[in-house]
């Protein structure tokens, strides 16, 4: 009976981990995009599109009460301050990102002048995508994407800051990827590593492969059976010329537990002893989720918190790993810089990554040396 009530106890704890996230993400098929993204005028035309189309849905849901929204978004209770100012933050890196974007296209599709937020918004109002039927069957494809993709957005604000998570900071201090510059992406993966020859080898290599550097965020208590089972040579093999920081020692969310500095302290010293030229002192909260004065702990502990902007939601059943890469290239297009989450306990990461490093070669697109962030 005892055994029972604990694992009532610990399934509950997840579930209100979780709770932040939503059921349904977006995904989208790219191959109803008529161009190619094989070159930066490309890339831009593209990322015009996608911005002007999650505007468009982010200025429709503003004529929404609370009352409605919170149904729309399934929650029963709603901040309003942090839905407004999550939103007010999304208009100014879409301005930010449609000035990027439409450097140079004179004459190219979806380049209407903007000057100021208002012309932005008085475009995105009346985009519908459609300049030609070659692009019917895009915006209908993107205008689901995106409303649902803002659904998730809106729902991890209407909770927040009750449930922490990667929507906003709560210390200017804390690293989501907006400082990144135009078309700079971080690639990183979290929750590993798995056992040897399983999926963090898998793509610790593709990255070597492709003289890539990514960023590992790993949890103690694999690390620590990892190593058990080889030793600080092989550890520092299957991570050689990746960067590694922490993940807490387990699992679990970091804003409530009582033992949470004790994770991070017990993970970073495992972690930096046994990898002392590839750790890096960052902390991503599982979840996203983390106490609101916590900045004190991580300031005097010299650790930085690394949230993301762009997640692949591979964790996902629902989602196939050509699903991830297509919903973090529409990302990578809609915010044009970013820390992006994958995971490499599945097997989504290896076949996704690929993709997209395939993607973006020749398009402006930088992949940022995790090593550049010490």
């Amino acid at each position: 009976m005892r055994v029972l009530v604990v694992a009532l106890m610990l399934s509950l704890w997840t579930a209100v981990a979780q709770a932040a996230g939503p059921m349904v993400f977006a995904t989208i098929d790219r191959s109803s995009w008529p161009g190619s993204l094989a070159t930066q005028a490309g890339f831009d035309t593209a990322s015009r599109a996608e911005i002007l189309m999650f505007g468009k849905a982010l200025l429709a849901s503003e004529a929404l009460d609370d009352v409605s929204l919170k149904q729309r978004l399934g929650v029963k209770a709603l901040d309003h301050h942090s839905v407004e100012q999550v939103r007010e933050r999304f208009w100014i890196r879409l301005l930010s990102s449609y000035h990027s974007a439409s450097q140079d296209c004179e004459g190219a599709a979806f380049c209407p002048l903007v000057r100021n937020l208002d012309d932005l918004r008085q475009l995105a109002q009346g985009f519908t995508g459609t300049v030609s039927p070659a692009y019917d069957a895009w915006a209908q494809a993107s205008r689901q994407f995106h409303e649902q993709y803002l659904n998730e957005q809106l729902r991890l604000a209407a909770l927040f800051p009750k449930i922490s998570s990667e929507i906003e900071r709560f210390d200017s201090a804390e690293l989501m990827g907006d400082e990144l510059a135009d078309r700079q992406f971080l690639l990183t993966f979290d929750d590993g590593p798995t056992a040897a020859g399983g999926h963090t080898d898998t793509l610790a290599n593709v990255l070597r492969a492709n003289d890539l550097h990514g960023l590992f965020f790993v949890l103690g208590e694999p690390f620590q059976a990892r190593l058990r089972k080889s030793s600080p040579a092989q550890m520092r093999e299957l991570y050689s010329g990746q960067c590694v920081a922490l993940h807490g020692w387990a699992h679990k969310s970091h804003s409530a537990w009582s033992e949470w500095q004790q994770s991070i302290t017990r993970s970073a010293t495992l972690v930096r002893g046994t990898l002392p030229d590839d750790y890096q002192p960052l902390f991503r909260p599982p979840y996203g989720q983390r106490s609101s004065d916590s900045a004190a702990f991580f300031k005097a502990q010299g650790i930085k918190v690394m949230l993301w902007g762009i997640d692949s939601q591979d964790w996902s059943k629902s989602l196939s790993a050509s699903a991830a890469s297509q919903r973090v290239q529409t990302l990578m297009l809609l915010w044009r810089r970013g820390i992006i989450l994958f995971h490499d306990i599945h097997n989504k990461a290896p076949a996704a990554v690929p993709t997209l490093i395939a993607a973006n070669k020749s398009n402006g697109v930088k992949w940022v040396d995790c090593r550049a962030t010490r």
